[in-house]
C-alpha cells in the first residue's frame, strides 16, 4: 500500500510518516523544504528502520506534480500537509499564502484525476469555525468567515475537494485538527520551524532552552478566565494516527459519503498562561515571559467536540498537557544537544 504523504518532513507530516510505516505502509513523501529538513527521513529510519523516499520538488509546479503522479499511479492515497500556515504571516502576506495553498491543493487534485488515485485526507484545521458560536465545536458548526488568509486557505481548500469530488471519482476526507503540540517519545523528531516560532510551544521551549531571549504572550484582555486565549491542544502523535486511520477508512471503501469531515482534539481547552505553567511545572525552568499586544487574526477561545471522530473513527486523543510539553521539552533538549 503505498501513500503520498505531501509536507512528509514537516513537523505534523513526519509524526504520520512513522505512524503509516509502523502500519506496514509504504511512504512516498514530497517537500519542497521551505519549512523542513531532508535530514528528518534519516531520523524516521532510526524510528521505523525504514527510510522513507523523498522527492524535493514545489507543488506549486503543475508539470512536475502532475509528472510525479504519471510515475506513480498506484498510489492509493494521498495525505496533503504541504502548506503555509502561520496565522500572522497571511495577514502580512495573504497572496503568498493564496497562491502556495490553494494551486498546490489543485495540481495535486489534477495529478490524482489524470492517473485515478482516488483517495485524498486533507490537513485542514479549526480555523474554518472562526470565533465559534458554541463551545465545544462539533462538525455541524458553520463554517464563519475566516478570521486570517490563513484559515480561508483552508475554507477554500475544502471547498476545492468537495468541488472535485462532485465531478470525478475522487473522494476525500477532511481533518479539522485544533493545536498539534508535543513530539515523538524518542525525542528523534519534533517541531522545528525554520526562523523565529509562530506557534506557542516551539517558543516556549526555544525561550526555556537560551534560544530565545523573551516569550511573548499576546493580549491578556480577553474575555476569559485569565485574559489569554483560549485553545485545544492536541498530542502530534494522536493526530498522526488518526490519519493512518482515515486513510484506511477510505481504502476499505468504509466512508459514508465521498466526502467526509472529522474534529480532531481533546474536548478540552487551556490558556496561553496554563500551557506556560504547565511547562514550567513539568521542566522545572522558569520562563521570561511579557504580555504585548494582541495578534491581528488570533480569535479568543476554542476547542472540540471530538464525540463524532471517536465514535466514528474509533479514535481518540490519549495524551494529556503535561505529556505533551514534557515531550516537546525533551526533544528540544535532545536536539539542541545534538547541534552544538
Amino acid at each position: 500500500m503505498k501513500i503520498l504523504v505531501t509536507g512528509g518532513t514537516g513537523y505534523i507530516g513526519s509524526h504520520t510518516v512513522v505512524e503509516l510505516q509502523n502500519k506496514g505502509f509504504e511512504v512516498l513523501i514530497v517537500d519542497n523544504l521551505s519549512n523542513s529538513s531532508a535530514e528528518i527521513v534519516e531520523k524516521i529510519k532510526k524510528i521505523t528502520g525504514i527510510k522513507p523516499v523523498l522527492e524535493v520538488f514545489d507543488l506549486g509546479d503543475r508539470e512536475k506534480t502532475v509528472g510525479f503522479f504519471k510515475r506513480n499511479s498506484d498510489i492509493k492515497g494521498v495525505i496533503h500537509f504541504a502548506a503555509f500556515k502561520a496565522v500572522g504571516e497571511s495577514v502580512e502576506k495573504p497572496l503568498k499564502y493564496y497562491r502556495n495553498n490553494l494551486v498546490s491543493l489543485m495540481n495535486i487534485l489534477e495529478g490524482m484525476s489524470e492517473t485515478g488515485v482516488q483517495n485524498i485526507v486533507f490537513s485542514s484545521s479549526c480555523t474554518v469555525y472562526g470565533q465559534p458560536d458554541e463551545l465545544p465545536v462539533s462538525e455541524k458548526a458553520p463554517i464563519k468567515k475566516a478570521e486570517s488568509p490563513y484559515g480561508n486557505t483552508k475554507q477554500i481548500s475544502e471547498d476545492i475537494i468537495l468541488d472535485t469530488i462532485k465531478a470525478s471519482d475522487i473522494q476525500g476526507i477532511a481533518l479539522r485538527y485544533f493545536n498539534p503540540i508535543g513530539a515523538h517519545e524518542t525525542a528523534l523528531i519534533g517541531e522545528l520551524p525554520l526562523g523565529v516560532p509562530n506557534n506557542l510551544v516551539p517558543f516556549i521551549t526555544q525561550t526555556a532552552i537560551g534560544i530565545r531571549d523573551q516569550l511573548k504572550v499576546f493580549g491578556n484582555d480577553y474575555p476569559t478566565p485569565d485574559g489569554t486565549p483560549i485553545r485545544d491542544y492536541i498530542h502530534v502523535v494522536d493526530l498522526a494516527k488518526a490519519h493512518v486511520i482515515a486513510v484506511n477508512r477510505m481504502i476499505m471503501n468504509s466512508m459514508k459519503k465521498p466526502f467526509e469531515v472529522f474534529n480532531l482534539g481533546t474536548g478540552k481547552g487551556y490558556s496561553v498562561l496554563e500551557v506556560i505553567h504547565a511547562f514550567e511545572k513539568v521542566s522545572g525552568q522558569k520562563l521570561n515571559y511579557k504580555i504585548v499586544g494582541r495578534r491581528e487574526g488570533d480569535i479568543i477561545q476554542v476547542w472540540a467536540d471530538p464525540s463524532f471522530s471517536n465514535k466514528e473513527l474509533g479514535w481518540k486523543a490519549e495524551k494529556g498537557l503535561d505529556e505533551m510539553v514534557a515531550s516537546a521539552w525533551k526533544w528540544e533538549k535532545a536536539y539542541r544537544a545534538e547541534n552544538k
